[in-house]
């Protein structure tokens, strides 16, 4: 089935262009490099897997209930809509939910993609156009194992919200380098980590936990890599320069921000788009959510000396200051274990598998003797 059939409102163009602009840089310095950038470029190739084998796709999913949501987090919960549903409503608004969450995933990851092979091309150190080339293979990896989820598990999808592809368009059309970096690595990736966590800790559903860890523990090194090149870089950049991209960063967490509430999901179940965003911004649960989901953005942002004080006012303004305190790089360590963790317990129950097979086997054998 075409994908096009599984969207909710199908996209009126099958494909969206963004016009390129700045320039492709070659470096013919081969043998220098940094060497935490060679060193996590090296742990980018160890560590590439193959999301048809290590992830269990034979594990079930209830398309009507894929992540184990409770009626309190759903936006209308409590509200005279939800006096009014059956069982089958609530069924079919957390699929939706479902479906509007994993498929901005899935455009996220697409735009990360496109943005790493930007970094590849424009980038003009050579350790960093490697690092970029294994990025570029997890992203595409990431967007294949969500395409599939919602293929397959779901069997619906949701098109591209305005506000993420308003920041993949700044995001993409800026000429300047490290543009990519700092709205996808530190802004859409960030962000999207904390919404993985947020799901991956919470859902007691084992696929999507799967799916969840893994790419976490991909994103983690993305992090790393956006964190040491901007770092190094805007230390060599004038206040003018750093004030440029202090208002992009704004600009892209009130993006950030506004695109969490879900909107498009309460319009088709026929609520008219004022009221649908008067409801979601009445939720406790978005509030909490939105705090936690600048987790990874804000102690970032600091940390690649981007900390100014207009910067600082709009994160006391949107209540995350707080935040820029965060440990990211426990953070960090700790999505990599999670993961980790998970393919040891698969391997544990593979290997009683196997063992209690062969006793069978033999007891088996001894029986027909």
């Amino acid at each position: 089935m075409s994908t096009r059939d599984l969207y909710t409102t199908a996209p009126s163009s099958p494909s969206w262009q963004v016009p390129a602009t700045g320039a492709a840089r070659f470096s013919w310095e081969y043998e220098d490099g940094r060497e935490r950038l060679l060193a996590l470029y090296q742990k980018g190739k160890d560590k590439q897997w193959d999301g048809a084998t290590r992830i269990d796709w034979d594990l079930e999913v209830d398309p009507y209930d894929p992540l184990g949501t409770p009626d309190e987090v759903l936006t209308l919960h409590g509200t005279r809509h939800w006096a009014k549903m059956t069982e089958k409503d609530k069924g079919d608004l957390r699929r939706h939910y479902s479906s509007w969450q994993f498929s901005q995933f899935l455009h996220g990851e697409q735009g990360a993609m496109i943005c790493a092979a930007r970094i590849v091309e424009s980038v003009p150190d050579l350790d960093a156009k490697f690092y970029s080339a294994t990025q570029t293979m997890d992203e595409a990896r990431h967007a294949e194992i969500y395409g599939r989820f919602l293929h397959e598990k779901i069997g619906m999808l949701y098109p591209i919200n305005d506000n993420l592809r308003g920041l993949l368009d700044d995001t993409l059309r800026d000429s300047r380098w490290d543009m990519p970096y700092l709205g996808m690595q530190v802004l859409i990736e960030g962000l999207a980590l904390a919404a993985f966590g947020m799901i991956r800790d919470t859902t007691d559903k084992p696929l999507p936990k799967q799916i969840l860890a893994y790419v976490m523990q991909d994103e983690a090194r993305h992090v790393a890599f956006g964190r040491m090149a901007l770092r190094d870089y805007y230390k060599q950049l004038s206040d003018a320069e750093l004030r440029e991209r202090e208002e992009f960063v704004i600009e892209g967490c009130h993006l950030m921000r506004d695109r969490l509430r879900g909107v498009e999901v309460l319009e088709n179940f026929g609520i008219p788009r004022k009221e649908a965003e008067e409801l979601s911004e009445q939720s406790e649960f978005l509030h909490l959510f939105r705090k936690l989901l600048f987790s990874r953005i804000v102690p970032c942002v600091k940390d690649i000396g981007l900390w100014g004080e207009r910067l600082q006012k709009a994160y006391v303004d949107m209540g995350v200051f707080d935040l820029g305190d965060s440990n990211l790089d426990l953070l960090m360590t700790q999505d990599e274990e999670i993961a980790e963790r998970l393919d040891a317990e698969r391997f544990a129950q593979e290997e009683r598998a196997r063992v209690t097979e062969v006793a069978d086997a033999i007891a088996e054998g001894a029986a027909g003797e």
